[in-house]
């Protein structure tokens, strides 16, 4: 079913086609609601992988001089070493406008209030008297955090790494981000200024999957330069290469979760406006002609209504061609469903990265849901909101993996370490439980090294 407005609209230079899928009368199964709902059909992660094994290994195999070839392929930069010298960040600093320094400020502080009420409290349980289980949160050692360059500039995005990784007490932060031609092959000063607001000085102009490999190997040193010691743990959104990028080498090193190109879900009724439900869906279509952007409702009518917003809307912002690119794309449209559990059940089914709530009663609504990268509820939650100044993250897991996933958060870069301190007493009291067990798991051994600790020494 295709839905036209009732009223016409000025046509702009590309008509926008926001597309429909009807759902009402389907009895869909959760796999059929997953394969119903606008998903991108552009490259996949298996048309990538190949591409990016190719970086990985190049990476692996010459360090900085694959890395130079790459910065000279993908962007147009002559690089020597990727390492960004302490005098350039300093002067990003320095130089930063005023009114953004204090705007990300404010967001420094605001995730960093969230950041450190998220850290998990160490446990001790006694099961018996001298047995006592431990279980102690650990920061990694050392970690590498990636922040996409291309159509767009994101200071958020360090913010958003940074904080929680200090928040933790990682002690070793890296940061990458792809060189720009227009800045001297360095990073977007912007970037370079809210590293340097954050105290990060170990900075590398690096970008895509390379800046993954490099992260997950490390880089020996060499005429070109000081090495890049290898990490522990990689975040940090980017497009399909760095998503598969991260896949790939998930094993050698930890990651927070495929964040990939950016999406939107809404789920609204007829209570909601308009005129804010495009101007949320256009906004994250801002991001990437591949972004998604998808309103789930049961009434047809705001369906209309917002086709209308996002045609007028979408021609006035100023990455016109982008955003309705994106809306135009299979991975954008409107999502017809019969009634509000239906929607709450489509949207369980996409599992977005960012899912707005616009209906009666959002809170209890938003309660139900229960996969979503994050959740933002009501009329003055949109989804700008946490990209800048919430205090949430906005590394969030794309492509329905927020079905098993989370969000960037401080346990991102932790580890529970359990500790077991049992005394004599203790473990002889378990100690027929652990024979017996061992018996029947074909591994005597397992019992014999117990009872060892309770024969008579001559």
């Amino acid at each position: 079913m295709t839905i036209t407005p009732e009223f016409p609209v000025p046509a702009p230079a590309t008509a926008l086609s926001f597309r429909t899928v009807d759902l009402r009368g389907r009895d869909l199964t959760l796999a059929g609601l997953r394969a119903a709902v606008p998903r991108a059909q552009h490259q996949t992660v298996a048309d990538a992988e190949q591409k990016v094994l190719d970086i990985i290994g190049a990476v692996r195999t010459r360090g900085f001089a694959a890395l130079s070839e790459l910065a000279l392929t993908f962007d147009g930069v002559q690089q020597h070493h990727p390492r960004v010298p302490a005098d350039a960040l300093a002067s990003a600093l320095a130089n930063l406008d005023p009114a953004v320094r204090s705007a990300l400020e404010e967001s420094i502080s605001r995730a960093r209030r969230f950041a450190d009420g998220q850290r998990p409290r160490n446990l001790d349980v006694e099961l018996g008297d001298g047995a006592l289980v431990s279980q102690n949160w650990v920061p990694v050692a050392r970690v590498g955090l990636y922040v996409p360059g291309g159509l767009a500039v994101y200071p958020s995005s360090v913010i958003m790494n940074v904080v929680p990784a200090l928040a933790a007490g990682v002690e070793s932060i890296a940061l990458a981000s792809p060189p720009q031609k227009d800045f001297g092959g360095l990073p977007h000063p912007t970037i370079l200024a809210a590293a340097a607001l954050l105290g990060i000085d170990e900075v590398y102009a690096i970008g895509g999957a390379q800046a993954i490999a490099a992260f997950a190997y490390g880089v020996q040193a060499s005429d070109a330069g000081p090495a890049l010691e290898p990490v522990d743990v990689v975040t940090g959104p980017g497009n399909i290469f760095v998503a598969t990028a991260k896949r790939l080498v998930k094993g050698v090193v930890g990651i927070d979760s495929e964040a990939g190109t950016t999406e939107i879900a809404i789920l609204a009724d007829a209570s909601a406006q308009p005129a804010l439900v495009a101007a949320d869906l256009i906004s994250q279509a801002e991001h990437d002609p591949k972004a998604a952007s998808v309103l789930i409702t049961d009434s047809e009518d705001l369906a209309a209504a917002v086709i209308v917003e996002l045609d007028r809307q979408s021609a006035a912002t100023r990455h016109a061609d982008r955003v309705r690119e994106a809306l135009s794309g299979p991975q954008s449209g409107v999502v017809l469903v019969e009634d509000l559990e239906h929607g709450i059940a489509a949207c369980d089914a996409y599992a977005a990265e960012h899912l707005e709530i616009m209906t009666r009663d959002a809170p209890a609504v938003a309660a139900r849901i229960r996969n979503a990268g994050a959740i933002f509820v009501g009329d003055y939650s949109p989804v700008s909101l946490g990209d800048y100044c919430a205090g949430s993250n906005h590394v969030l897991p794309t492509s329905g993996t927020a079905a098993f996933s989370s969000g960037l958060n401080v346990t991102t870069f932790l580890r529970a370490i359990q500790v077991v301190n049992y005394s004599k007493a203790a473990l002889q009291e378990v100690s027929g439980h652990i024979v017996s067990l061992s018996g029947a798991e074909d591994l005597p051994a397992h019992g014999e090294a117990v009872a060892a600790r309770f024969q008579q020494k001559s």
